[in-house]
């Protein structure tokens, strides 16, 4: 079973003078009264007590005091827990005798349990990290996060060694008359010798020129006796000429065939080529785009089934409230981010993360419970008796759902808490 603080007494801490409270019993201890009369001292002398010097106030003894602060309390598992002296000295008495101290009480009191204010100002991200540790899903995260941030290192070092190489190539100077490659010795002799390959080819070339010129000579001679030629084929051409005359004017008595059809043929055949190029580039295109609608779908079923595996990972845990997960880093209640919700739902996150942290420890502090009304105050007392939990809380107000007053330091008044007239706390319901 879980431990709580069945009584509390606390003499010269703080603002307190002398302050005893009994806790056994009681689901929300609510600690009332007016700003300055000590309240929160009496939070801050349990918190001290059990959890150490991480939590010595600067001034534990009262100022006005002469005499050293003491605290006692009395845990449900037989503890009890002293600090008194000028130095507050820690000592935990065991009713079986057996011995203990710090490292006792650190091992069923979590630090959130008496800073609850710690894990309500830390970070959305911190919050969801805490709720994934404490569901025990936080591990593989943290692994996947690490994989990230190990490729998203590597991508870095190679773009800033880019950086540096093109940093160092825009300081290199630049000629704009160089070759590309670096010339050398042979490519020079290289090129020599085929200038003198090239001069070699010129001469060849002269030489050939020469040869040309005699054969220009033999070719005039042979055109003059092609000029009588030509003579001789005029001759013929003109006969010719006559004959053609004398043919042309029967073939003006001939009838041609139209093409017509042929050609309104062929331009139909265009049309219809056109029409089937169309249709071949929109069924194309349709194919083109079913496949990318294909792939859409096949990488939307891939979206679903890692969101099945996140969804699937947390439905398995064991989450310390219903309507509580963690969606893209951020812890959520009932669909609500932690600044969508209520001030009443926040304490009850926290508290129901804290009591999941170390479930041997059975209570937590709270300070300033104002956010809730008297009602909700209520509903909250019969969720935390529905799930064992002990609460002692903070309230500036002198009202009956207060279970002590303080006044200057001491207590005024002290009650049973009433019960309420609604009907009993169902799970599900808070």
């Amino acid at each position: 079973m879980s431990v709580q603080i069945n009584t509390l007494e606390v003499e010269n801490v703080k603002r307190v003078k002398a302050v005893k409270v009994e806790c056994a019993g009681n689901a929300l201890t609510v600690i009332g009264g007016r700003n300055g009369q000590g309240k929160t001292s009496v939070l801050d002398a349990i918190s001290f007590a059990l959890g150490g010097e991480r939590f010595r106030p600067s001034n534990v003894r009262r100022e006005e005091s002469v005499a050293d602060p003491e605290i006692r309390i009395t845990l449900s598992n037989g503890l009890v827990v002293e600090r008194k002296g000028k130095n507050s000295a820690l000592k935990v008495i065991d009713p079986q005798g057996n011995r203990g101290g710090q490292k006792l009480l650190d091992s069923f009191i979590h630090q959130f349990a008496l800073d609850l204010p710690k894990f309500l100002n830390s970070s959305a991200k911190e919050k969801a990290n805490t709720l994934l540790q404490v569901i025990g899903v936080g591990e593989e995260l943290a692994r996947l996060e690490l994989e990230e941030k190990r490729i998203y290192d590597e991508r870095h070092a190679f773009g800033r060694i880019a950086d540096q190489k093109r940093k160092f190539a825009n300081e290199l100077p630049h000629y704009d008359d160089a070759p590309e490659t670096p010339v050398s010795a042979r490519e020079l002799i290289e090129r020599q010798q085929g200038i003198l390959a090239r001069n070699g080819e010129n001469q060849r070339k002269r030489q050939h020129a020469e040869w040309l010129e005699r054969e220009r000579i033999e070719a005039d001679a042979a055109l003059q006796r092609l000029k009588g030629e030509l003579a001789k084929a005029e001759e013929h051409y003109r006969n010719v000429s006559d004959d053609l005359a004398i043919a042309l004017k029967s073939a003006n008595e001939l009838q041609d065939e139209s093409t017509a059809e042929i050609e309104t043929s062929l331009r139909e055949i265009d049309e219809i080529n056109v029409k089937v190029r169309a249709n071949l580039d929109k069924a194309k295109a349709n194919e083109d785009a079913e496949q990318h609608d294909n792939q859409y779908t096949v990488l939307t079923q891939k979206i679903e089934q890692v969101r099945a595996q996140k969804a699937a990972l947390l439905n398995g845990a064991n989450l310390p409230l219903p309507g509580l997960t963690v969606e893209q880093g951020d812890l959520l209640y009932n669909g609500r981010q932690w600044d969508c919700m209520s001030g009443s739902d926040q304490l009850r996150v926290a508290t129901a993360i804290v009591r999941k942290l170390n479930p041997e420890c059975g209570f937590a502090l709270l300070d300033k419970l104002e956010q809730m009304d008297t009602e909700t105050l209520q509903e909250f007392s019969q969720w935390l008796e529905h799930e064992g939990l002990q609460v002692i809380a903070t309230r500036v107000s002198t009202g009956d759902e207060c279970s002590i007053i303080i006044e200057d330091g001491f207590v005024m008044r002290q009650q049973a808490p009433e019960r309420s007239l609604q009907p009993a706390y169902t799970p599900g319901t808070f």
